[in-house]
């Protein structure tokens, strides 16, 4: 079988997405290894099936991180022995296509997100140009990859001539679980990044009956924090940081409800496929999430969420409550997580995933 090298900018150890693709690709008897960056606090690695590996660099935060990290990463590629790699959005696409270039090896782009259409990119002008720069240059040099999500896929096409298939963020299937008759708090997992509607979604808590528990940290954390003791809210939003994914699977289903919520400003929000509207379904847990395209899909054939398309602080509270107190839209919702947690798990994806490889390598 052949070796694969897959790189992003993160510390490994909560990214769920990547675990479930380089676990689905060593158990199907390739030599994985993922690489990522160490941070300054990184927790130690988990044992996994597969390799990973954390370069370490001297300059924590800022542009001149990102071409540090970029600059290591290409020389342990150059040196290392693989048949292929995999580049996991922009922010490590250079040194992917600079050294299977050299090496002349097979080279791969999983598009997670539109990088460039991000609120933290596309907000700041000087920063967009660049990124932009990066992905009108290496696109077109990566003509096999994937994608999240079908408009995604299109716009790929359409700007780049490159034909991405999909293949959905899907959670693992598990047993579908019992309510735990807990269910005292409203759960967020993921990023807590720009974009995700915290400046709308913490002052709203102010009318909410139940505490909001943040699990995961980002480049909105302090500012989120901020709000939080600026509006005395510290004993209604809970910021419990990072979560093994391992763990998570375990508190997630003693939650009341979950969140999904992005705000409209940039592609990569409105045409989003977030792991947790997928984690929320397997756990049972009916959720608050954003009226956007992807989402809206899925729930007129399931309906497992309740669906807002206007996040100003009185709506979102408007929503929370009647999830946490309409008893009989609940169990509707709840039941219909259960069918749906049997179709939308990563059983489907897992298999477009290994084709898609199996393609690629033969």
């Amino acid at each position: 079988m052949s070796k694969l090298c897959f790189t992003v900018t993160n510390d490994l150890v909560y990214d769920q997405r990547m675990i479930r693709i380089c676990t689905s690709l060593q158990q199907k008897g390739h030599e994985v290894t993922l690489i990522g960056r160490e941070g300054s606090v990184s927790p130690g690695l988990l044992p996994r099936t597969f390799n990973q590996i954390r370069l370490r660099c001297l300059i924590k935060s800022g542009p001149l991180s990102y071409a540090e990290y970029n600059a290591r990463l290409f020389i342990f590629l150059l040196f290392r022995s693989w048949d292929l790699v995999c580049a996991i959005d922009l922010d490590t696409i250079l040194p992917c296509w600079l050294a299977s270039g050299l090496k002349r090896k097979k080279r791969v782009y999983d598009a997670h997100e539109l990088f460039c259409e991000m609120k933290e990119v596309v907000s700041r002008p000087a920063i967009y140009r660049i990124w932009k720069a990066i992905e009108r240059f290496t696109v077109p040099r990566f003509p096999d990859g994937y994608t999240v999500s079908l408009p995604i896929a299109e716009i790929f096409k359409k700007e780049y001539g490159v034909e991405y298939p999909v293949i959905r963020n899907l959670s693992r299937s598990n047993p579908f679980p019992e309510s735990s008759g807990n269910g005292g708090f409203i759960i967020y997992q993921g990023a807590v990044n720009e974009g995700r509607s915290f400046e709308t979604l913490i002052p709203a808590m102010q009318w909410v009956d139940l505490p909001l528990h943040i699990y995961g940290d980002g480049n909105f954390l302090e500012q989120a924090k901020a709000m939080v003791n600026l509006l005395g809210l510290e004993q209604k939003i809970i910021f419990k940081g990072k979560m093994a994914p391992d763990e998570l699977a375990t508190m997630t289903p003693r939650a009341r409800a979950g969140i999904t919520l992005f705000e409209n400003k940039g592609l990569s929000n409105y045409y989003s496929m977030a792991n947790r509207f997928f984690d929320y379904i397997q756990a049972g847990v009916p959720q608050v999430c954003v009226d956007f395209p992807a989402y809206r899909e899925i729930n007129e054939l399931h309906e497992v969420a309740l669906l807002v398309d206007d996040l100003s602080p009185k709506h979102l509270a408007e929503a929370l409550n009647k999830l946490i107190h309409d008893e009989v839209l609940y169990k509707r919702l709840r039941d219909h997580c259960r069918s749906a947690a049997a179709v939308l798990n990563w059983g489907v994806e897992e298999t477009a995933l290994l084709n898609f490889y199996d393609r690629i390598l033969n």
